[in-house]
């Protein structure tokens, strides 16, 4: 804003009409009036030139600073919303200014006019006279008309950033001598989130608060905006990365019990975790004024410790966190189980490890003699011996550690086996397999499945195996579940059936009959090849048809 300004000024390329936008706090209403006064600055005996450059006081300064200036018009829009106030600008336009070389509207908060007050003011403000400048404030850019941007010039206003914030409070406070530690004015730079009205209302009542010989402390700030204490916020991260649950949770409890509000005291761990985030990636990021000693000493520490996938595992961990706190009727509670969650992620290995150890493990496993294959179905010995055991009333306990899951249908077996009858008929019927290697599964799921099956399965392969397994939900479409290839084996079975003559006979005598159940001699059949059950339409009598192609076959 600086250089274009400066440059069109000395260009003489002043444009007609200024929006400045920005957040609140930032300074759009008093830029406004020192280009107010840059419009009409003159020099006492000299004549009047528009000027950037103001080193002294000019003849209409002073009285633009006060806002009391008859040239120069302020009108706060969310006021004066209507046509009828734009109406009367329009009016009011067309003359002469009384003294300055230029006439001055400041309307602030201009997304506040009506859509008529906005449609009223396009003309004029497209062709303006020549004696008439517009500056228009807002802290919302997105409500003001594109009609009304396309005839101003923008300039978007950012935060004050903390170094010059706290530099311009220590100023205000040297010159009120007012003694205040420098963590103190660094606290409220930090509340301050780069206003300096927000600053400035802050300090006030900091000055307030902690009037006496000692002035303002940094403990006093935090008691009086309900701030977690810096130090205890570093201790209590150092707790969740070193997963004791037990000292995170009475932190928490602590700072609470003194006023902090939960939410605000994740938000500071969120800021410290992305505090050492950047220390990691760039190592000079820590020169910040608003950061204390502390901060930059153990934050240096924990940067060259911590791996940034832990990191970045964290921050998103707590991003969650805080949208849960926000809409919890117990935000305490809810904050507690942040804290767990963090804690027992700490613990957990981080991608690359993870593959790294399953790989290894995996090529430990090679090298030892397998089980050999026995049970019907080509589960391992040991496995079937397992699912026997734990078929009586009072089973074996399951041996973990001996498993050797080959395959998927090994998997289900295990899942039966532990009498996980709930997980088994999931991996059954909701679960189409696309990848199965030693320590890695991947699986799609069909529709109206349960998204929670992966994270269920490989907690509960951790128990069984003794060793942690990857469970990955995949978008690519994976094979048929096993309940669709029993089905579609079932299907195929009972088509060859129906189309055998003897069948078919049936069907022609016992018109509405159905196949009901298909089974095999060693099921309890008769001592045919096959037995076929059919239940007339007409009657509950069941019919059996003895050996297919025999000499009873009617």
């Amino acid at each position: 804003m600086v250089r274009t300004l400066t440059n069109a000024f000395a260009l003489n390329r002043i444009h007609q009409a200024y929006i400045l936008t920005g957040v609140r706090g930032v300074g759009k209403t008093t830029t406004a009036r020192i280009l107010a006064r840059a419009f009409n600055y003159q020099l006492p005996g000299q004549p009047a030139k528009p000027s950037i450059e103001m080193p002294e006081m000019g003849v209409h300064c002073q009285a633009i600073i006060e806002s009391r200036h008859v040239d120069v018009i302020e009108m706060d829009a969310a006021s004066h919303t209507g046509i009828d106030d734009v109406r009367e600008i329009i009016e009011n336009s067309r003359y002469l200014p009384v003294m300055a070389p230029k006439k001055i509207y400041i309307i602030d908060e201009v997304h506040m006019l009506s859509k008529q007050a906005f449609n009223g003011l396009l003309k004029t403000l497209e062709e303006p006279p020549e004696h008439v400048r517009f500056l228009f404030a807002t802290t919302e850019i997105e409500k003001v008309p594109v009609t009304i941007r396309s005839r101003c010039q923008r300039f978007d206003l950012r935060r004050v950033e903390t170094d010059a914030m706290v530099n311009h409070l220590s100023i205000i406070c040297e010159k009120e001598k007012v003694p205040i530690e420098p963590a103190a004015l660094a606290m409220i730079a930090r509340a301050s989130e780069g206003s300096v009205r927000d600053a400035l209302s802050l300090l006030d009542q900091a000055i307030a608060y902690g009037a006496g010989p000692d002035g303002v402390r940094a403990d006093m700030i935090g008691a009086m905006l309900g701030l977690a204490d810096r130090g205890r916020i570093i201790d209590m991260f150092e707790a969740v990365m070193r997963g004791d649950i037990a000292i995170a949770l009475e932190a928490l409890k602590d700072q609470n019990a003194n006023g902090a509000d939960p939410g605000q005291i994740l938000t500071e761990l969120s800021e410290f975790v992305h505090f050492v985030t950047r220390l990691k990636l760039i190592p000079g990021a820590a020169r910040d004024s608003g950061i204390t000693q502390e901060e930059h000493r153990r934050g240096a520490d924990f940067a060259r410790t911590l791996a940034l996938p832990v990191l970045t595992r964290a921050w998103q961990m707590l991003m969650k966190g805080l949208s849960e706190i926000k809409d919890s009727p117990r935000p305490l509670a809810s904050a507690d189980m942040v804290l767990v969650r963090l804690c027992y992620a700490a613990n957990l290995p981080t991608p690359e490890d993870a593959l790294r150890k399953l790989t290894s493990q995996s090529a430990a496993e090679a090298a030892l003699p397998s089980f050999p294959r026995t049970s019907p179905n080509g589960t391992s010995a040991r496995l079937a011996t397992n699912i026997a055991l734990a078929s009586q009333p009072n089973p074996v306990p399951f041996s973990a550690p001996q498993v050797r899951l080959d395959k998927f249908e090994d998997v289900v077996a295990l899942a039966a086996a532990n009498r996980d009858i709930q997980l088994k008929i999931a991996l059954e019927k909701d679960v189409r397999l696309v990848r199965f290697e030693q320590g890695t599964i991947e699986f799609s799921l069909i529709p109206g499945a349960s998204p929670q099956i992966a994270q269920t399965l490989m907690k509960r392969l951790q128990e069984w195996t003794d060793r942690r397994w990857m469970v990955v939900v995949s978008t690519r479409d994976g094979a048929s579940s096993l309940q669709e290839r029993a089905e579609a084996l079932e299907k195929e079975k009972r088509t060859g059936i129906e189309a055998h003559p003897l069948v078919k006979s049936v069907f022609e005598h016992f018109p509405g009959a159905r196949i009901v159940a298909m089974r095999l001699p060693e099921q309890g059949g008769l001592t045919s090849a096959e037995e076929i059950i059919v239940n007339p339409a007409s009657s509950e009598e069941v019919i059996y048809a003895d050996s297919l192609g025999g000499d009873d076959d009617e």
